[in-house]
């Protein structure tokens, strides 16, 4: 399994229009860091947020941020990610020391 391109696909869908917002996808090679990013209105203001930040190291998926109710964990593993490889990051979950 290619895990880069099943996290790629996966966070695809996140993107898209929303309820008053754009999403993005957002991705740094060099670093492999994702970020899914909204950009919109509220009460007539412009808004933007980081909705998911998430990074590749090795072959482990940490998730820094996930403001989605469809949280991306549950999706990596729908699309057959190992529980193993990922870590919630955001939910306390630690990380290892290459992390």
């Amino acid at each position: 399994m290619d895990m880069k391109r099943v996290l790629e696909e996966t966070l695809e869908g996140y993107t898209g229009e929303g309820w008053n917002a754009r999403a993005y996808l957002s991705h740094d090679a060099v670093q492999d860091i994702y970020t899914v990013l909204s950009v919109g209105t509220h009460e007539g203001r412009r808004v933007t947020d980081a909705n998911l930040v998430v990074r590749l190291v090795g072959e482990m998926i940490i998730i820094e941020r996930d403001m989605n109710s469809d949280v991306l964990l549950d999706a990596l593993l729908q699309a057959g990610i190992p529980r193993a490889q990922i870590i919630a990051a955001y939910a306390g979950e630690p990380l290892p020391d290459a992390a």
